[in-house]
């Protein structure tokens, strides 16, 4: 049991804001603050299901700090989902807004159920269920929900339309994520893996890397997975050599085609079995001689007991919490760049950021001025970091750790908090 306590994301968490709070000498009270939610709900959702039954599903919506802006965060529809798991989240999407300098705060929320064994109307059903139990907490000034694990654009639509139904009201930069039709913004399917990319072609000039034929190993073969795949070969010329899904992965030392294997899985369900690789498992993945290791699954893959079997020159974290407090030690001390997860994929929350603004405009913008401002705002958030880990001589996540904790307490002061 005391092995499985650390991996708590929430306490991860927390352990990760004390070293930065440690260093950079922050009061009593102010450390107290930063370290807990500022708000929380915890809600039951009763859903008519197809045959007539009720059944009564638990959801949660997290508001961890607004004090650079309204609250920030996902929203996840998983089997597996916890709390703490929430919380963490909200905590981290609070410093991944902070770092890449947005107006925001950052909050999260979850629903325990598992989508793939429910039909359409009842997904839809649920959805709208939520936005009841949180309507009068969110809103495009106070918390904003987005897409995360297992939720999509249509989803956002229902959520969408039963706040407005609720409030009597159009308020589209209530949800991010949304269809174009609807008030979402261009680049936005691909931004989370885009300004990963952007964070690795950095990388690789800070370490004297050259991208064009650099192999890459893929971790997880989700949205930002197989954009990942896509955009490393387009934008930066990487050789991605492995990729694996939750069913397992493949390796071929010449390369793989992304739109072959993207192909290959969305024929069979998965990329195992794809035609001229050898089967790896995930665990085999993370631990090829690579140069750039993306992790782009679930959190706590990268561990103690795996840490210094790793031989990527860089690991750009795109999954939230891959790697554990004493991996990062480990990593560091062998000299394996990381590109912490709430730099690497902010991304996804940045374009989200130009949403909101677009709806408030009304005004919307071509998918080339989304890339053109996704690109400014990455390359400024990593050189911050960078800047930062260089010169505490830390590791780059707590080098993150101070940008962000510091611009989020100097609002907390100057609004008289602590």
């Amino acid at each position: 049991m005391a092995v499985q306590a650390t991996l708590n994301p929430f306490e991860i968490a927390q352990r990760q804001l004390d070293e930065a709070a440690k260093i950079l000498g922050l009061d009593r009270g102010m450390h107290e603050l930063l370290r807990w939610p500022m708000r929380e709900f915890h809600v039951r959702i009763p859903v008519r299901m197809d045959d007539g039954s009720v059944r009564v599903f638990e959801g949660f919506r997290v508001q961890y700090n607004w004090a650079r802006g309204p609250c920030k965060g996902g929203i996840r529809f998983h089997p597996e989902e916890t709390f703490d798991t929430v919380r963490a989240l909200a905590a981290w999407m609070t410093w991944k807004t902070a770092v890449v300098d947005l107006p925001l705060g950052g909050g999260k929320g979850g629903v325990v159920c598992n989508p793939k064994e429910l039909s359409e109307r009842e997904l839809e059903r649920l959805s709208r269920g939520y936005i009841r139990a949180i309507a009068h907490y969110i809103g495009p000034d106070i918390d904003v929900p987005a897409p995360d694990v297992y939720t999509n654009p249509q989803i956002m639509a229902w959520m969408l339309d039963e706040y407005e139904t609720i409030m009597g009201r159009s308020a589209p930069g209530v949800i991010t994520g949304k269809p174009l039709a609807v008030g979402g913004s261009a680049g936005r399917g691909d931004a989370t893996a885009r300004g990963g990319m952007y964070c690795i072609r950095e990388a690789c000039q800070v370490l004297g890397i050259t991208p064009k034929g650099a192999t890459c190993a893929i971790q997880g073969y989700g949205n930002a997975g197989q954009f990942a795949h896509i955009l490393g070969e387009e934008l930066l010329g990487l050789k991605v050599v492995a990729v694996s899904d939750s069913k397992g992965g493949i390796y071929n030392p010449n390369g793989l085609s992304a739109k072959e294997v993207i192909a290959h899985k969305e024929k069979t369900g998965s990329v195992v079995g794809f035609p001229g690789a050898k089967s790896i498992t995930n665990a085999e993945l993370l631990e090829l001689p690579v140069d750039i290791l993306i992790p782009a699954a679930l959190e706590n893959q990268i561990t103690a007991a795996n840490a210094g079997r790793i031989k990527a020159k860089i690991v750009a974290e795109l999954a939230n919490g891959p790697t554990t407090p004493e991996a990062d030690e480990i990593l560091f001390k062998n000299k394996v760049y990381v590109i912490p997860d709430f730099l690497c994929n902010a991304g996804g929350v940045t374009v989200s950021y130009f949403e909101q603004v677009q709806n408030a405009m009304m005004y919307y913008w071509p998918a080339e001025e989304v890339h053109e401002k996704l690109d400014r705002k990455m390359t400024a958030a990593f050189h911050a970091v960078h800047k930062m880990a260089q010169e505490h001589k830390v590791h780059n996540r707590l080098g993150a750790y101070l940008v962000a904790v510091q611009r989020v307490a100097e609002a907390v002061r100057l609004r008289g908090w602590a």
